[in-house]
């Protein structure tokens, strides 16, 4: 009861903090640039930890804890995948990218693949890729919804169904009202509980297992080759499984709601800043959250998606157990309601096929409406087609990620691609993403994580040489 007491204490604390920010940021929100960019005012701090806090999703706690129980130390790569993402995107992506998309003006990732042609390939472009986002996120933000509703239905021993609905609106009310700002400033605080939660939970499930050395002969003492670094794989299996996991970093440049805190950003040192303190706090996120896993896994809690949960009300007191179900439901609350604002702009601005922003921009009152309905939609999923939190947030990121990974790169190298090859490597990366999904899993899947992405950037490479070359 106790327990049940503090959580519901803290939770309803954290509820009233978001929306007085949500209130807040209406005040800073008078137009298009502001309710998608921010202005372009971020500051490093806030640019680091709003990016993180929305690049590590619910998968990012409950996720790769549950993967760490299950995999045991060879989850090990997760951590060196999703880093390396992390350093390409900050170290070459973000700064190119803000530069791209100060001089074109672009609100969106979109508006800036698709430059300032008018013609039908580019329109149709414009379209598709808006198309894809919207679908990509309404799983997405469903994964997080999901998640968060089981967050409140562990931690306060609620109905599932209730608990979904009641998180999203919580979500989707204080987005509504202030847009980027809200997204960002509450994702800055998001980031900070979470960092917490990453350094305190882990601490205490080591007490609980008598320390890193007792952690690692219990978990050698499991069997099913936890104590491996390949899990027990060998030779092409073992390839084909570290290939696959790292192929989750790749698909890093390709998320919409990621790399447009770039484009927010106020200037190059608040990138070079932003980077150092990103790549700190993602890195120390992942490894208790590993720790955490292998803890769990030798103490014998029974479920892996609810293992972060279970272990704080089994390790630390009542009071810091209810911070953790908050924690949790920051890592949900920060990923979507920046893929509800981004779904929000490829709704109400890319779907119009504006090379421009200024260009049939809907007044702030349509831009709202859509953000409810496309968040309405996004709890209808997570309500009545529930999935696996762990394979639908993967799927979605390396959807993304194949469709718009191989475009972003070639962008920001100096070799952006006309819109008939960017086109034709959406739709590849997009549509063979989804064909493996549904095929049977590969060692790692590695087919589903690494394929599309590089045979989208081979089709665009291609068809763009070959549109070149016929114009020329």
């Amino acid at each position: 009861m106790e327990a049940r007491t503090a959580a519901l204490t803290a939770m309803g604390a954290y509820c009233l903090l978001m929306l007085a920010i949500g209130a807040w940021a209406a005040t800073r929100t008078r137009d298009q640039e502001d309710f998608f960019l921010g202005g372009r005012r971020l500051g490093p701090t806030l640019a680091a930890l709003s990016q993180g806090a929305t690049q590590s999703s619910a998968w990012t706690l409950v996720g790769v804890s549950g993967a760490a129980y299950a995999w045991g130390l060879s989850a090990v790569w997760i951590w060196l995948s999703v880093v390396a993402g992390y350093a390409v995107n900050w170290g070459w992506v973000a700064p190119r990218l803000r530069r791209l998309s100060r001089q074109q003006g672009s609100l969106t990732l979109v508006q800036l693949l698709a430059g300032s042609e008018n013609n039908a390939p580019a329109l149709w472009l414009r379209r598709s890729a808006s198309l894809v986002i919207v679908c990509s996120f309404l799983f997405y933000a469903a994964a997080q919804f999901q998640a968060a509703g089981s967050a409140f239905a562990v931690t306060l021993d609620l109905d599932l169904r209730a608990c979904i609905l009641a998180g999203a609106l919580l979500i989707i009310a204080y987005t509504l009202v202030g847009g980027f700002w809200a997204a960002t400033v509450s994702d800055g605080v998001q980031a900070c509980l979470m960092l917490v939660v990453a350094i305190a939970l882990p601490i205490a499930g080591l007490l609980a297992v008598g320390g890193p050395v007792a952690m690692l002969g219990l978990l050698d003492s499991a069997g099913s080759q936890q104590a491996d670094w390949l899990g027990g794989r060998a030779g092409v299996a073992a390839v084909a499984f570290v290939v696959g996991t790292l192929g989750i970093g790749l698909a890093a440049p390709g998320q919409p709601h990621v790399v447009n805190h770039f484009m927010a950003a106020r200037d190059e040192q608040a990138i070079r800043r932003g980077g150092v303190i990103a790549l700190v706090w993602i890195a120390a996120i992942l490894a208790g959250m590993l720790v955490v896993g292998w803890c769990a896994r030798v103490l014998t809690v029974p479920d892996p998606e609810s293992v972060i949960y279970l272990g704080a009300a089994a390790w630390l007191p009542p009071v810091v157990g209810g911070i953790v179900a908050v924690a949790v439901m920051s890592a949900i609350m920060s990923t979507a309601d920046s893929q509800i604002v981004t779904a929000t702009s490829s709704l109400t601005v890319d779907l119009k096929g504006a090379s421009a922003p200024a260009a049939g921009a809907p007044r702030l009152f349509a831009t709202r409406l859509a953000l409810v309905g496309f968040g309405l939609a996004a709890v209808a999923v997570a309500l009545f087609a529930p999935a696996s939190i762990y394979s639908r947030v993967l799927f979605a990121w390396n959807a993304l990620g194949a469709a718009f990974g191989p475009l972003v790169l070639l962008a920001v190298a100096g070799r952006p691609c006309r819109p008939v090859a960017a086109l034709a490597g959406l739709w590849t990366g997009f549509l063979l993403t989804v064909i493996l999904y549904l095929a049977p899993n590969a060692e790692g899947d590695v087919l589903e994580r690494v394929l599309p992405f590089v045979v989208a950037l081979g089709v665009s490479l291609l068809t763009d040489r070959r549109e070149r070359a016929h114009r020329a």
